[in-house]
C-alpha cells in the first residue's frame, strides 16, 4: 500500500488511493488469459483546489492509463478515486454506476493532445463548443450563442469564427477551441492530457500561459499530463513522477529540479536543456532498457537500471513513503543518496 500526500482534506478536490489497472494478455485459439500488462500498479496522490498537479514520465509509464481510470472511460481494478463534490461531500468515481458518473461530467472536463482529431470536422466551432450546453439542457439557443462568444473571447479568439470549421484554424487556435470547450459547463477539475505536446514551442508557451491565466480567472484546478519537464516545470503546484505504472517520487517544482531525491527523477532531470552554459553538466544516462510491464522485474521495477541499486532493491518492492524532508519517495536509499538538480531558472522554458 503507497502513502497519499498528507493534505489538508478541505482543500483536497480530488484523491487516488491505491489505483490498479491491469490488461490482460490473451493467446491461443480460445484466447486465454496468460498474464497481466501491469499499466497502474498502485498508484496514490492528491490535488488541492485550485492548483495543478503534475503527471510526468517516459512514454509507456501509464499516465494516460491514469486519466482514464479517473474520467472512468476505463474501468480500474482496484483502489479509489475520490472527488470532493460542491456540498463538500466525497465520492469514489471508482465504483459509481455509469449512470451516476453521468451528472458528475459536468465537474470533470478533458483537453485532448491532439486538437484536430478530438474536433469534429462536420460541426461549426458553435457546434463544438454548444454541445456540452445542448447535452445538459442548459439555456436556450441564443443563451447558448452568447456563451460561446464569451467563451471565445476568454481564450484569445474572435465570436465572429463561432460559424467556421476546424480546418480553418491552426494548430494553437483548435487547441483553444478545446479549451473553450472543457470551459463551458464550469468544471471544477480540468484534465489536460498533453495539451501541447503537438504545438511549436513558441505556440506551447501562449496556450500554457492562456492556461494559467484562466486558472487564476476562474480559480481552475488542473490535472496536466506531460512528458516534457520544461512545461511542466512552468505550470506544476505538485509534480508525481511516474515509472512503468508506479510513483516514483512526489513533491513540489522546487524540490525535484533541485533536489530530487530518487535516481529516475535526478535522470529525467539531467535530460533537460539549460539555458546557462555555465549549468550545463555531463548527462546521466541510463543504461538498460525500460522495465516490461507485462513481466516487471522483483524487487524495485527501477533496479535493473539504476546506478545505486543494492540487493535489497533486487528483492523487496521500496513503498511510497514520507522521508524526513516531508517529500513521497518510492526508493530505499533516499535518505541518503545526494542526487543532482537544476534551479528552475537554469532549465529552459518550454
Amino acid at each position: 500500500m503507497t502513502e497519499a500526500p498528507n493534505l489538508d482534506t478541505k482543500e483536497i478536490l480530488l484523491e487516488v488511493k491505491n489505483l490498479k489497472k491491469y490488461f490482460p494478455i490473451k493467446k491461443g485459439f480460445l484466447r486465454r488469459t496468460v498474464g497481466y500488462v501491469h499499466a497502474v500498479d498502485d498508484v496514490s496522490f492528491s490535488i488541492r483546489q485550485g492548483e495543478t498537479l503534475s503527471l510526468v514520465g517516459e512514454s509507456g509509464c501509464g499516465k494516460t492509463t491514469t486519466v482514464r481510470c479517473i474520467m472512468r472511460a476505463i474501468d480500474p481494478d482496484e483502489g479509489q478515486v475520490l472527488f470532493r463534490i460542491e456540498n463538500d461531500t466525497t465520492v469514489d468515481l471508482a465504483t459509481l454506476s455509469l449512470s451516476k458518473i453521468r451528472p458528475l461530467r459536468r465537474d470533470i472536463q478533458m483537453i485532448f493532445q491532439d486538437p484536430f482529431s478530438s474536433l469534429n470536422p462536420r460541426m461549426t466551432i458553435f457546434q463544438i463548443i454548444s454541445e456540452p450546453l445542448l447535452v445538459n439542457r442548459i439555456g436556450t439557443h441564443k443563451e447558448r450563442e452568447d456563451r460561446v462568444a464569451e467563451l471565445l473571447r476568454q481564450v484569445g479568439l474572435r465570436p465572429e469564427y463561432m460559424q467556421r470549421f476546424p480546418h480553418a484554424f491552426s494548430g494553437g487556435q483548435r487547441q483553444r477551441i478545446g479549451i473553450a470547450r472543457a470551459l463551458a459547463l464550469n468544471p471544477r477539475l480540468i484534465v489536460a492530457d498533453e495539451p501541447v505536446s503537438g504545438l511549436d514551442v513558441s505556440i506551447q508557451a501562449q496556450v500554457i500561459n492562456l492556461m494559467m491565466d484562466l486558472q487564476d480567472e476562474f480559480g481552475l484546478t488542473y490535472l496536466f499530463v506531460s512528458h516534457d519537464l520544461s512545461v511542466v516545470n512552468q505550470i506544476s503546484d505538485q509534480v508525481v513522477v511516474m515509472y512503468v505504472g508506479r510513483v516514483a517520487e512526489v513533491g513540489t517544482p522546487e524540490e525535484l529540479f533541485q533536489n530530487p531525491k530518487h535516481p529516475y527523477t535526478s535522470a529525467l532531470i539531467s535530460s533537460l536543456p539549460k539555458s546557462d552554459p555555465r549549468q550545463r553538466g555531463e548527462r546521466a544516462v541510463l543504461e538498460g532498457e525500460v522495465a516490461n510491464p507485462a513481466a516487471p522485474p522483483t524487487g524495485c521495477y527501477f533496479h535493473p537500471r539504476c546506478p545505486f541499486a543494492i540487493d535489497q532493491c533486487r528483492v523487496e518492492a521500496p513503498p511510497l513513503k514520507k522521508i524526513s524532508s516531508g517529500r513521497l519517495v518510492s526508493c530505499h536509499r533516499a535518505e541518503e543518496l545526494d542526487l543532482a538538480g537544476v534551479t528552475r531558472s537554469g532549465a529552459a522554458a518550454g
